[in-house]
C-alpha cells in the first residue's frame, strides 16, 4: 500500500461507518473498540451532545473507497473519563496563553483498557493514519492529540512516528493454566490463601452469587444495575459518565459479550459487576452496591473474575484503573501506554522533560509492587 492509493477523511459520529467494514478493521478480540459498543455509546448520548465527547472516526481508504484503518478519535472539550490525567498539561499550557480544548482523543470513552488506538486493516495503513490524526490536530489548531491505553504492539507505531510516550501501572491477573480456584491459590504464599479465604467466606455469607449473560439478563437486572452504577458513581467522581440508556443498548447489541455478576440477599440484587468478555481476557469495568458488605466489592470484582476467567480458559482479568489493593489479590502490575502528539515546540519539550522524570518514577514503583506480589517464590 503506498499513500498514492490512500484517502484520509474525518466522518461524522461511529454510526457513519458500516458495522462491517469498522469490525473488519478493528478485530474481535477487543470489545471496547467494536462498532456495537462505540455505537452503543453514541446510540445512548453517553457521547456526543453535551457529553465533552464528540465523536469524529478518521478513516484511511484503500483505493477503492473502502477502510484499511479507524481511529476511535474524540474532540474533547475536559479530561474527564480519560484516566489518563493531564490536568496539569492542561493548566500549564492555559497559564501560558494557550487554549489546550479542544483536544483530539484517540480512545475507548470511558474505559481504561488496553487496546488497539489504530484500528488496521492492513498493517501498513499505520503511518497513514497517524499522519492523518496529525493533520486533522494542525488543521484545525488543536493543541494536541492523545492516544490512551495503547496496545504495547502498537506503541512502536507512535514511537516512529516521533509521539511522545507515556508510561503507567495497572493490575492484571495472569492465568497460569489454573484449572480452578483452588488451584490458583496453591500458587500463593499461605498467608495471602488464608486472608482470602476469610474475605470469601465474610463477602458471600447470606447471599447468592449469579453470572448472567446474553438473554438471562434482563430488564429488572439492568434497572438493578443503574442503581449500581449511579451510587458508585456519584461517590466517585460525582456524575455518571454512562446514560441509563447504554445499558439496555449494551445487553441488546453485544449481550453475549457481556456478564453481568450480581449479589442477591433474598433474591434481591444487592451488588453488581459488569464484565465484558474478550478473545482472550475478562474485562471488568463497573461495580456498585445498595448494601454495605464488607470485602463484597473484592468478591465480586476479582475473585468472581478469576472464577469466570479460569472456566472460560480466558488468560487474563483486566480489573480496571489504579488499585495497589488487587496486589493481594493475585493482580500483579503491568506497564500501560500512552501517546502524545503535540505541535508546539516549546510545550512538547516541556512535556517530554516531564515524562522522562515520571517513567523513571513509575517504573521504580513497578518494580517495588513487583517484588510485593502475593505468590510463593518460584510460583509465578
Amino acid at each position: 500500500m503506498t499513500s498514492t492509493t490512500v484517502a484520509a477523511r474525518l466522518v461524522d459520529g461511529v454510526r457513519a461507518v458500516p458495522a462491517d467494514q469498522w469490525d473488519a478493521c478493528a478485530g474481535t478480540a477487543n470489545p471496547f473498540v467494536s462498532h456495537a459498543f462505540l455505537a452503543a455509546l453514541e446510540e445512548s448520548g453517553s457521547t456526543g451532545g453535551r457529553s465533552g465527547w464528540q465523536p469524529i472516526p478518521i478513516v484511511v481508504d484503500d483505493a477503492d473507497g473502502v477502510p484499511v484503518g479507524i481511529a476511535p478519535a474524540y474532540a474533547k472539550s475536559h479530561s474527564q473519563g480519560e484516566y489518563v490525567f493531564d490536568h496539569a498539561w492542561a493548566d500549564a499550557w492555559e497559564r501560558a496563553g494557550g487554549a489546550y480544548y479542544p483536544k483530539l482523543q484517540i480512545a475507548a470513552p470511558f474505559s481504561p483498557v488496553p487496546g488497539p488506538r489504530l484500528l488496521l486493516r492492513e498493517g501498513d495503513a499505520a503511518p497513514a493514519l497517524i499522519a492523518a490524526l496529525e493533520a486533522v490536530t494542525d488543521r484545525h489548531g488543536l493543541s494536541s492529540a492523545h492516544a490512551t491505553f495503547v496496545a504495547p504492539e502498537q506503541v512502536p507505531m507512535f514511537e516512529q512516528a516521533g509521539w511522545l510516550v507515556r508510561e503507567g501501572t495497572q493490575f492484571h491477573w495472569a492465568n497460569d493454566g489454573y484449572r480452578s480456584f483452588d488451584d490458583f491459590m496453591g500458587a500463593l504464599a499461605s498467608r495471602k490463601r488464608k486472608a482470602i479465604r476469610k474475605e470469601r467466606e465474610a463477602a458471600v455469607a447470606g447471599l447468592t452469587i449469579r453470572h448472567l449473560t446474553g438473554a438471562d439478563i434482563r430488564p429488572e437486572h439492568w434497572d438493578a444495575f443503574w442503581t449500581f452504577y449511579q451510587d458508585t458513581g456519584s461517590r466517585k467522581w460525582g456524575q455518571p459518565y454512562l446514560t441509563r440508556a447504554f445499558f439496555p443498548l449494551l445487553g441488546a447489541t453485544m449481550g453475549e459479550r457481556v456478564l453481568l455478576i450480581l449479589a442477591e440477599r433474598d433474591g434481591v440484587p444487592i451488588a453488581g459487576a459488569l464484565n465484558l468478555i474478550g478473545a482472550d481476557t475478562l474485562y471488568g469495568r463497573y461495580w456498585g452496591c445498595t448494601e454495605d458488605v464488607p470485602f463484597l466489592h473484592f468478591e465480586l470484582c476479582y475473585y468472581q473474575a478469576i472464577d469466570a476467567a479460569i472456566a472460560r480458559g480466558l488468560a487474563t482479568v483486566e480489573a480496571g484503573a489504579q488499585g495497589e489493593h488487587k496486589l493481594a489479590r493475585g493482580y500483579v502490575p503491568v506497564p500501560t501506554w500512552s501517546a502524545h502528539y503535540i505541535p508546539d515546540a516549546g510545550f512538547r519539550r516541556a512535556v517530554g522533560d516531564f515524562l522522562v522524570r515520571e517513567r523513571a518514577a513509575v517504573e521504580h514503583e513497578h518494580a517495588c509492587l513487583t517484588e510485593l506480589a502475593p505468590f510463593r517464590k518460584g510460583a509465578a
